[in-house]
């Protein structure tokens, strides 16, 4: 685990709680989205350490357009830019989401395959999923063509290895044990 993800777990937490108390979630969520996109644009990242550059104008940046200067959301920024954390805001945006999936019952599945995976393949493996865990599947697939056949399932705290090249390791391990 990174020492971003290490130093941005107690802000996600943090936003997390203030969404819940008010009932915002899915707001939030969208809200720290656009401010991760933001500090993850280049021009953006020279303007952060520039003492010129700070204040309330480096913490409007964040803000989405609407949004009021005086809000939680905006309060909650003016903290990262005060405590000098608001490089690690994607990485609170991404603690925010794992915290609204779990909240939400919903576990976040990766599967790498050899090829795309169609979308009959997709909805069975969903459903057997959320039968195995409990929990609502959100599904994300990639191609990597080192598995050679099968997947690779990661969901979370658990890997399921399904794929040709897992099962040629494990036969070359029993062949020379």
């Amino acid at each position: 685990m990174s020492s971003a993800e290490s130093l941005a777990r107690p802000y996600a937490r943090a936003a997390f709680d203030l969404a819940r108390e008010s009932n915002a979630l899915t707001e939030w969520s969208s809200k720290l989205e656009f401010a991760a996109a933001v500090v993850r644009s280049p021009q953006v990242q020279t303007l952060i350490g520039n003492p010129a550059f700070g204040g309330d104008k480096l913490v409007s940046l964040f803000l989405p357009q609407d949004e009021k200067a005086d809000s939680a959301f905006a309060n909650f920024v003016a903290t990262l830019a005060a405590n000098r954390r608001l490089p690690i805001l994607a990485e609170v945006a991404d603690g925010f989401a794992a915290l609204k999936r779990a909240a939400e019952g919903v576990l976040k599945v990766t599967v790498r395959a050899a090829v795309p995976l169609e979308a009959g393949q997709s909805d069975a493996l969903k459903a057997a999923l959320a039968k195995r865990f409990g929990r609502q599947i959100e599904l994300t697939s990639t191609i990597d063509e080192s598995v050679i056949g099968g997947a690779i399932i990661d969901a979370g705290d658990t890997v399921i290895d399904g794929s040709v090249r897992g099962r040629l390791e494990r036969l070359a391990q029993s062949l020379t044990h």
